[in-house]
């Protein structure tokens, strides 16, 4: 007789620094998710601004308790994150997903993510799609804004560090703050690198980590998250992009709230 396959326990991590302002549209994006079947840690990352305290008090007002909140005092998306991902490792889970604290992912996100699991990919690497309720964003500016993904992906393809003969597979963008990842091949990748987001992509670190020891990845258009623009409100299109490509532009404020 075939066993019968382990049982998935899914976890979402959110990493997340001085959110708490827009943190609630994130939790509500959360709670409402058509598969209500998976725990959340959300990472409180050295927050000034009672960060935590929102998450806490959401959870309790909507009777979440597979929610939590954990600390990481270093400061950094790769540290944050890698804390919140051991941390619901420890609890149980055996498939991870990420998203940021000022992403909405779509209702159907988390049932997509399994579905993406069950085709044989460890490592699930989601789309982005502009937001375009916190801040105005034109069409055009969103066509923009795709078409900037498309670009940053294509070019990633290309970037001299993400070739090396040991990858056993071709590069795929999988954006931190849309992707997911089996609990044993995270632990087998070593984890996101515990860095400052002004120091390394440590997304693009993890999926490098990945191609060394799996083929066993891919891109799942139907995983979407809808991300934050600020970035972009901010520094226009052309510099964003060059932050992403290897931090060719560098801001005196990386941290845009």
């Amino acid at each position: 007789m075939t066993p019968a396959p382990a049982p998935v326990r899914l976890a979402v991590v959110v990493p997340a620094r001085d959110e708490a302002h827009g943190i609630g549209a994130t939790l509500s994006a959360l709670r409402d998710q058509e598969d209500g079947d998976f725990d959340l840690v959300v990472v409180d990352n050295g927050s000034s601004d009672g960060t935590a305290d929102v998450v806490t008090a959401s959870a309790r007002a909507w009777g979440m308790d597979r929610w939590q909140v954990v600390h990481e005092s270093q400061k950094g998306t790769g540290a944050a994150a890698d804390t919140g991902m051991r941390a619901a490792i420890a609890a149980g889970a055996t498939h991870l997903a990420r998203t940021d604290a000022d992403c909405l992912p779509t209702p159907d996100w988390t049932r997509r993510v399994r579905a993406a699991f069950a085709t044989g990919h460890d490592l699930v690497a989601g789309r982005l799609v502009a937001r375009t309720d916190d801040r105005p964003v034109s069409r055009l500016q969103r066509s923009v804004l795709s078409g900037a993904v498309v670009v940053a992906s294509t070019f990633g393809r290309f970037r001299p560090g993400n070739q090396d003969p040991a990858y056993r597979g071709p590069y795929v963008m999988a954006p931190g703050c849309n992707m997911a990842i089996t609990a044993d091949l995270y632990e087998q990748a070593g984890g996101f690198p515990r860095t400052a987001i002004e120091d390394l992509h440590e997304d693009r670190a993890l999926v490098n980590a990945v191609r060394r020891l799996t083929t066993r990845y891919g891109a799942h258009r139907e995983v979407v998250v809808h991300a934050s623009a600020r970035r972009a409100h901010a520094w226009g299109l052309v510099r964003t992009l060059g932050w992403y490509a290897d931090h060719r532009y560098r801001p005196d404020v990386v941290d845009i709230r």
